[in-house]
């Protein structure tokens, strides 16, 4: 008996400590709030409860942010600024060129492959052209034969798409200011190339050629969110195909299962073979911007990312299978891809479609 009563005066000392240190000894997170700008495709992932959740209560961190396009964000107004947070590498060699290596750390966080997004009816059209192929419900389009098409002024109603007014085209966001468009027009100019990586100088051959295709598109807008919301309500006449990235259309699927089901049959995700990587890269520019990155590393953080918001993190085992979604054709890996041309082309490309 005594050693019993033993037993759970011990119990109780160990539970009582235990409260002791949790109230009045264990150090506590020292709270920030952090400022930057932030790729529109994250948003979804920021604006998310249990994202700011976790960040604040795990790490004591609180996010704010201004959307904007990737090589925007380069040249916007940095003072009281934590943090940029664009969609590929050759944002961050554009502010190593503006202001040199004055940042605290610079890690990618996030990966999604660029991919078309369509209606069914066009790549059935496609695949009556050769251009599209199906394998293990994955559709994936050879992007060569369709720029040739571009190129070559294809009328959508030579391919049977009568209800479709003008010359086939493929709208990306504007690769001067966004991301998703900037890697879009490397992948253009690499195809261009023979399907090899674009130099600056191959693109004193092919330079007017790609000038060509992005002329075609007119007004183009500056935020990756905004283009594939607009493709989702506008509809087949105003945005028939766009460039975007994956994780767009797995975001969506998770955050509006209702609104997802009732056009799901009717969306179709192209890959293109081959296409690129948006390697999301978090630039800490101040310590405080610096603490978010271990964070946002974390592997509860990395499975939110994929599980809800469809960014690729290689932490969520499913992510291997591609069954997470309710989306046909998500591959498991995406396995043809080229790399973008070096910074140095990236800029001599947005050289010449901005003259």
């Amino acid at each position: 008996m005594k050693k019993r009563i033993l037993g759970l005066i011990i119990l109780v000392l160990v539970i009582a400590s235990a409260a002791v240190y949790q109230i009045f000894l264990k150090p506590k997170l020292q709270k920030i709030t952090i400022h930057g700008y932030l790729g529109g495709e994250k948003s979804g992932l920021f604006d998310d409860e249990r994202f700011t959740g976790v960040m604040l209560e795990n790490y004591g961190i609180s996010i704010r942010y201004k959307k904007a396009g990737s090589i925007d964000m380069i040249s916007a107004p940095l003072e009281n600024i934590d943090y940029l947070f664009p969609s590929n590498y050759t944002a961050l060699e554009l502010y190593k060129q503006k202001y040199g290596s004055v940042y605290k750390r610079a890690e990618v966080v996030f990966n999604s492959p660029i991919v078309l997004y369509a209606r069914k009816g066009i790549s059935e059209a496609f695949k009556q052209q050769g251009w599209v192929h199906t394998d293990d419900e994955t559709e994936y389009i050879d992007l060569s034969k369709l720029i040739n098409a571009i190129l070559e002024d294809t009328r959508w109603s030579s391919i049977g798409l009568d209800e479709l007014y003008g010359n086939i085209y493929v709208l990306s966001t504007d690769p001067l200011k966004s991301n998703s468009g900037n890697m879009f027009a490397g992948l253009v100019a690499n195809m261009l190339n023979g399907g090899e990586v674009a130099t600056e100088e191959n693109l004193a051959e092919n330079g007017k050629e790609l000038k060509r295709f992005f002329s075609k598109l007119g007004y183009l807008e500056s935020s990756s969110a905004d283009l594939f919301n607009s493709f989702l309500k506008t509809g087949i006449g105003a945005k028939p195909v766009i460039a975007g990235y994956e994780s767009q259309i797995l975001e969506f699927s998770v955050e509006h299962p209702v609104e997802w089901s009732y056009i799901k049959d009717d969306i179709v995700v192209l890959y293109p073979e081959p296409t690129v990587w948006s390697a999301h890269p978090f630039i800490a520019l101040t310590d405080n911007g610096d603490r978010v990155i271990d964070a946002l590393l974390e592997e509860e953080i990395q499975a939110l990312a994929w599980e809800t918001h469809g960014f690729r993190t290689g932490i969520a085992s499913e992510q291997q299978t591609g069954k997470r979604f309710d989306i046909n054709g998500v591959p498991g890996q995406v396995k043809k891809v080229i790399q973008l041309p070096n910074p140095d082309t990236m800029q001599k490309i947005m050289a010449i479609l901005s003259n």
